[in-house]
């Protein structure tokens, strides 16, 4: 009995704490280092557009001793950069929506239909992938243009739907939907178009919300394809906008204020929706 309690009572030694090791730090080195490689032209984008009325010079402008919005107040003050973005809200939500409702009934009919030439249609259609994307730019210009959609919201969405990667992830998801349950609601006398809205979709909302993360950030930080398809100032989108700044007598502080501005709303929804991103990125991997 005194041996037990002896054995209860006798004081645990304190664990020590791990420290870091100097291999860890040496392995931490370059990762930091291409971290503020990266965050670099970031931050001269804010320190440029807080000198307002000031002439820029370098390196010496990139570290402030007077911060100034005025830069900020005449970005916001112009309508431009307003239709701008109202475009462009415009132009990814409207891709999101419609991209994600089109990529959802073909992956539906290529995880879960019999049809002949499925396999075939499907991996032809995954072969898109593999064509740089400035190779169908000017017959998608072409097409555009001979059906009367260049510089038109139309014109822009349009030719942006058919997405094979959003196809791809969607049809491996919808392959882990068991079959059973698609059986027993044929049994139970639903038809297709129940079947796909009220058991197959509600599965996907998961690769859902992901795919409509990238889809959006795709569009919104979209350049070259709205380049070459819109003319009128008035359907430029914000990537465009600020392109054409640079022929307009504007000074750069505005510019790269405009250019914060047109940063911080995609900022804003990457930090909102960042697990639905990563997930992305790793199912991407995995699939």
């Amino acid at each position: 009995m005194s041996i037990a309690l002896s054995r209860q009572t006798r004081p645990r030694p304190a664990r020590r704490r791990r420290h870091p090791s100097r291999s860890s730090l040496w392995a931490h080195l370059p990762l930091a280092l291409v971290a503020l490689v990266t965050i670099f032209p970031f931050y001269v984008m804010v320190v440029l557009s807080l000198q307002h009325g000031k002439p820029l010079t370098l390196p010496s402008s990139l570290f402030p001793t007077r911060i100034d919005l005025g830069a900020y107040v005449e970005a916001l003050a112009s309508s431009d950069i307003l239709g701008w973005a109202g475009n462009t809200l415009v132009y990814s939500l409207v891709s999101v929506a419609l991209v994600l409702v089109f990529a959802s009934i073909a992956a539906y009919a290529f995880a879960k239909k019999r049809f002949f030439g499925r396999e075939v249609m499907f991996w032809s259609f995954i072969a898109m992938l593999m064509v740089p994307y400035h190779l169908t730019l000017i017959p998608q210009f072409i097409l555009v243009s001979k059906l009367g959609l260049l510089d038109t919201m139309t014109g822009l969405i349009v030719p942006t739907l058919a997405n094979a990667q959003a196809l791809f992830l969607m049809r491996q998801f919808i392959l882990g939907i068991p079959d059973e349950l698609i059986e027993a609601a044929k049994i139970d006398g639903a038809g297709e178009l129940r079947i796909f809205f009220q058991i197959v979709l509600p599965q996907c909302k998961p690769i859902m919300a992901t795919l409509g993360v990238f889809i959006f950030l795709w569009h919104w930080n979209d350049f070259l394809w709205p380049l070459v398809a819109t003319r009128s100032p008035d359907n430029y989108v914000l990537t465009v906008g600020l392109y054409s700044l640079q022929a307009k007598d504007v000074s750069l502080a505005v510019t790269m204020a405009a250019a914060v501005v047109t940063f911080l709303p995609i900022l804003f929804v990457y930090l909102l929706l960042q697990r639905y991103f990563v997930r992305g990125v790793t199912l991407s991997g995995l699939k």
